[in-house]
């Protein structure tokens, strides 16, 4: 059996993790397929059997909903290559699933020719929570304590009740990238020192 991308397919067990459900459409019947699929079924989905079709995340998997957000449909190789990705990075945490992201779609590299040492190059902060406010003033003041250790120890100290920090003007500032995404029913703010 063969994959889409013209490869041989590897047994069902190739997946390491688990990497939710997906929806699909058939196009030789032009409808939807009427249930989910797992990863594992679209790897051995037959298109000259079962009908040319193309296939999305269902949303039920956070990190992989949001690795592939950007795309209009998800193959088999791309499925495998986030798998060995995920397995490189030492699991399938929130924090690689983003870092996967940041490299695929901030940077425009596809999930397939991404590697290991080209995530990990990437010195991107990840910041999660329940709403972008939130997160965003936590990001600041961590990033600021991080970065600019003596001016945060200097802003701690001081008595003076006027003084203020913004953290909105910190992170917009041209020292930092920042993206902001949905990842599942979490806010999560990427920042990456320019």
């Amino acid at each position: 059996m063969e994959s889409k991308a013209g490869g041989s397919v590897p047994p069902q067990s190739a997946f390491r993790f688990e990497l939710g459900t997906f929806e699909g459409f058939n196009f030789r019947n032009q409808c939807a397929i009427p249930r989910r699929l797992t990863a594992a079924e679209i790897l051995h989905w037959d298109h000259d059997a079962q009908g040319e079709a193309e296939f999305w995340p269902s949303g039920d998997c956070a990190g992989v909903a949001t690795v592939f957000k950007s795309q209009s449909a998800v193959t088999a190789t791309e499925l495998l290559a986030l798998d060995g990705l995920l397995d490189d990075l030492g699991g399938d945490s929130d924090d690689n699933y983003l870092r996967i992201f940041f490299v695929a779609n901030l940077l425009g590299t596809p999930v397939a020719e991404l590697t290991a040492e080209a995530v990990e190059d990437e010195s991107v902060h990840i910041f999660l929570g329940d709403n972008f406010c939130d997160v965003r003033r936590e990001a600041a003041f961590e990033l600021f304590e991080h970065y600019y250790p003596e001016l945060y120890q200097l802003y701690e100290a001081t008595p003076c009740d006027g003084l203020i920090f913004d953290a909105d003007r910190f992170l917009d500032s041209p020292g930092f990238g920042t993206e902001e995404v949905r990842f599942g029913n979490r806010a999560a703010l990427l920042v990456l020192p320019q």
